[in-house]
Parts: structure tokens; C-alpha cells; sequence
């Protein structure tokens, strides 16, 4: 979180609270320090006070350890000017006092070795500088890159990093094999008209400078609050029972996360409850095996060799009872007399008075549809069933072939919805028009007065067919002759 819009808000004076930057970063990295100096925040005068101060530069980025002269009164979250080889630099204090000692035990500097020392507190044309510095850092990231790629030199041009007075370039590269890069020195100078110096730096290093979000959604650590790298191993995933997945263990830098030593120590602590021994128990009913292990419930589940469907949850203290009678000749009867008893609470339900409080809209009726027995079409009314008595009746009024002609005219008007019934009514009128075909003489007796006149119209077979009107085929339905059926 930038300085300008910190959660923790603003003192008086302006600076934001809680990191101490003192509002000089404007980054998003405010909080990546080397360590945090609580001595100087408790506001306590130390009785063993050092003139050893530790200096950050860009924003946490590299840490050095110089000489603070008494007389020039700086303390932690100061911006202060530095001497170095080639002109000066401009850096924060982030510790003083006797945690500067802690610091240098743990980096392993001594004293001695510290001969650079504080020249002054910056003032704002040192800041102005820096930040115009900090501006050509990207600008010769690329042009670095680009030199590089045409001497078609084995490296990865990871940062820069430019000296407060502008007159030095740090550039950090990654490569896998040893490289000649003094001709590449030469053009670089060349090219940005400051001294240069090449430092190779690891995979880890490279990915806490440029940064980044890890699979946890959050900043990586290295890139925030992470000062030093300690060594990762697959013996921790191990410990904590997380599957060796080379991809799902793998940070951003390649490499096993650093994430993984953070609760080591508890499962460390954990598993010394545990048996060192216990992958196989013998029992009455088989070999027992071990299949998995809870650390922190202290629980482990076993299963028979011979029947491996059933899981038994047996307690630490149960399988070293276990282990012991194996040790002196003897077996327990199996595993289920010593696995662990979960007691099951019975739920009890409570009813409340939810008079008025829930609206229950009334049920409506259901409308019982009729449905046709031959297909599930429309039902008919009144006047399909009269015109299907008429047709009946002049049918029988005439000879016997043609009242079973009527039957099936009456038939063929019905509106079938199933594709079977299509096909049946489509044969059936195939049998009618080869009967009028055979009987062309059927419908000329003397009665043909009494039936009711219709609009004969021709067939699309030729005139073949008989008078009774036929239903109109759509585009996509083949037409056929109209003769007698093929045996």
C-alpha cells in the first residue's frame, strides 16, 4: 500500500503512521524493510547505544552497514547521505542502537569491516536527484537487455540500480554458467556514461527485486518482509503431509517455497507424540498396515492387508499399546475393539411459532386435459362426432365395400399428432385408392343421391384416387403413385 493512501493514517506533520517511511518511498513496497527497530518506537534511551547504523537503499532493495557520528543526530526513518568509492548515496536508517549488533551477528559482518560512514542528512536536492535517478532505471533496463541479446551473451538482465548521486550503475543479471562480460562492460559504459558494475545475483534474489502475487493471492513475502533466504527441502513437505508436486511447491523463482518452513517447527513439535515405528501391526484378525496420519488429532488410520476397503482411526496412545504387546508375543483380537469411539450428539429440533410470519399462497387447480385414446391429439367436439356419424351412415347406406371405404375416409379425417399414426393413415389411403382402382363402378347405385355431395378434387397421381379430398402433403414429403400396394 502506497504511503498517500495508508490505512493507518497521517501524523500531525503528515507522515504516514506505521511504516515509518516517513512518506519518501511512494511506492507500493513501504513496508519492505530489513527489520523493524522496536527500540526506537518504545521511545527509550539505549544504555548500549552503537554508532553503527544500517542503511536501506531503494526502498529495502540492499541494506549497509555504516558509521553514525554522535554529533550529527540521525535515528531510525532518517534519509541520510552516505559515503561510498565513487561520490555518495542516499539512503534511510531502518535500525540503530544494539539491534544493529543482533543484525550484524546475524549476517555475519564484523565491526571492523565496517569503514564507510554517514556524511549528512539529505536534504531536498538530494531527494529531487534520487527520484530523476530513479527514473532512468527503467529506461536503461531495457537498453541493458537490449545490448546484451546482440553480444548473444548467456544472461538474464534482472534490475538496475543507480547510485543517488547518478554517477554509478549497479546492473544484477542471472545466468546459469560463468560469463565473460568485459566487452559487454565496455559498451554499457559507453552507452550510459556512468561506471558499471556487474553483479550476479540467484533465481531467489531476482524474484524479491522485481516482485510479485503469489498463489495465496498476497505480495511475496522475499519482495516484502523476507530479509534473508534460508535453505527449502522436500523433507518439509514430507513432515506436513503435502503431496510432492513439483508445480504446486514451486514459487515464482522456481524453486521450493519459502512458505513451507513457516510451520515446520509446529509439525516438528507434533510428530514427537508419534511412533517411530508403527507402518505395520499385527492383530488377530491380519496384518494391519498404515494408510495416512493426523498429526494435530493425534490420530492414526490403519486397514488389513488382506481387506483394504475399511479405514480404522486408532489414537496414538492406543498404537503404542499396540506396538508393545507386539514386542512381548502379543496380538490384540483386531483393530475395531481399539479404534477411536466418535460419540454422534442427537440433533434436536426446535419448532417455532411462525403464525404470520410466512404467507402460504392458495393451490391452484390443475385443469384435467381429455386426450385421445389413438394419439394424444386435440380433443374433438360435437361437430367431429356428427360429421363422423354422417359419413358413417351414408357409407352404409350404399354396398358393402364402400361402407368400409367410409370407415376409413372417417378415419383418414382425423388429425393424428404421432408420427405412427401418419404412417398408418397414409397406408390406408393407399388401400382405398387401389379399391376405387379395382371397383371403379362402387359409388354408382342407386342410393349415391343420399351421400353428401363433396368437392372431388384430382390427385397428385394422376387422377387415380378416389373423390374423398386429401389432406395436402408439405415440400418435403416424397410422392408416391396411387396404385395397389406391392406384396
Amino acid at each position: 500500500m502506497a504511503c498517500k493512501s495508508c490505512g493507518s493514517g497521517t501524523n500531525e506533520d503528515g507522515t504516514p503512521k506505521g511504516c515509518g517511511s516517513k512518506g519518501s518511498c511512494n511506492t507500493s513496497s513501504c513496508n519492505k524493510r530489513s527489520a523493524y527497530d522496536w527500540l526506537s518506537d518504545l521511545g527509550i534511551d539505549d544504555p548500549y547505544a552503537n554508532n553503527i547504523v544500517e542503511v536501506s537503499f531503494k526502498d529495502g532493495a540492499s541494506q549497509g552497514f555504516y558509521h553514525a557520528p554522535a554529533d550529527l543526530e540521525v535515528f531510525t526513518g532518517d534519509n541520510v547521505a552516505v559515503e561510498t568509492n565513487n561520490g555518495f548515496n542516499v539512503g534511510r536508517i531502518t535500525l540503530s542502537g544494539e539491534l544493529v549488533r543482533l543484525q550484524m551477528k546475524k549476517k555475519k559482518v564484523a565491526e571492523a569491516k565496517v569503514t564507510e560512514s554517514v556524511i549528512r542528512r539529505a536534504n531536498a536536492r538530494d531527494m529531487e536527484k534520487v527520484a530523476e535517478v530513479r527514473l532512468l532505471e527503467k529506461e536503461t533496463l531495457v537498453k541493458a537487455r537490449a545490448i546484451s541479446r546482440q553480444n548473444h551473451v548467456k544472461m538474464k538482465v534482472a534490475d538496475v540500480e543507480y547510485q543517488g548521486d547518478g554517477r554509478k550503475a549497479t546492473i544484477y543479471y542471472t545466468a546459469d554458467d560463468r560469463i565473460d562480460f568485459r566487452e559487454l562492460v565496455r559498451q554499457f559504459s559507453h552507452q550510459f556514461r556512468v561506471k558499471i558494475e556487474m553483479r550476479q545475483i540467484g533465481p531467489r534474489q531476482e524474484t524479491s527485486r522485481l516482485g510479485g502475487i503469489g498463489s495465496c493471492g498476497r505480495e511475496l513475502c522475499c519482495s516484502t518482509w523476507l530479509s534473508d533466504f534460508n535453505a527449502v527441502n522436500t523433507a518439509a513437505a514430507r513432515y506436513q503431509n503435502i503431496a510432492i508436486n513439483q508445480a504446486k511447491l514451486s514459487g515464482q523463482c522456481g524453486r521450493l517455497k519459502c512458505c513451507l518452513n513457516y510451520e515446520l517447527d509446529t509439525y516438528m513439535e507434533a510428530l514427537e507424540a508419534f511412533p517411530k515405528k508403527a507402518d505395520k501391526l499385527k492383530t488377530g484378525a491380519g496384518l494391519a498396515i498404515l494408510i495416512k496420519t493426523d498429526i494435530f488429532k493425534g490420530i492414526m488410520y490403519y486397514t488389513y492387508r488382506e481387506n483394504r476397503g475399511l479405514l480404522y482411526p486408532i489414537p496414538v496412545a492406543k498404537v503404542h499399546e499396540i506396538i508393545a504387546m507386539n514386542k512381548a508375543g502379543n496380538e490384540p483380537v483386531d483393530l475395531q475393539s481399539n479404534q477411536l469411539v466418535v460419540e454422534t450428539k442427537e440433533e434436536v429440533f426446535g419448532y417455532d411459532d411462525v403464525t404470520g410470519a410466512i404467507d402460504l399462497k392458495p393451490l391452484e387447480k390443475r385443469k384435467n386435459k381429455r386426450r385421445n385414446k389413438s394419439g394424444g391429439g386435440k380433443p374433438q367436439g360435437k361437430s367431429g362426432n356428427s360429421r363422423r356419424k354422417s359419413s358413417g351412415g351414408t357409407a352404409k347406406a350404399g354396398s358393402g365395400g364402400s361402407s368400409a371405404e367410409g370407415k376409413k375416409e372417417s378415419g383418414g379425417e382425423k388429425k393424428e399428432g404421432t408420427r405412427s399414426n401418419k404412417r398408418r393413415n397414409r397406408n390406408n389411403r393407399k388401400k382405398k385408392s387401389g379399391d376405387s382402382a379395382n371397383r371403379p363402378n362402387a359409388n354408382a347405385s342407386g342410393n349415391s343421391s343420399n351421400t353428401k355431395p363433396t368437392d372431388s378434387k384430382p390427385s397428385g397421381d394422376g387422377g387415380k384416387g378416389g373423390g374423398t379430398p386429401r389432406k395436402k402433403r408439405t415440400g418435403r414429403r416424397k410422392k408416391t403413385g396411387g396404385g395397389p400396394p406391392k406384396e
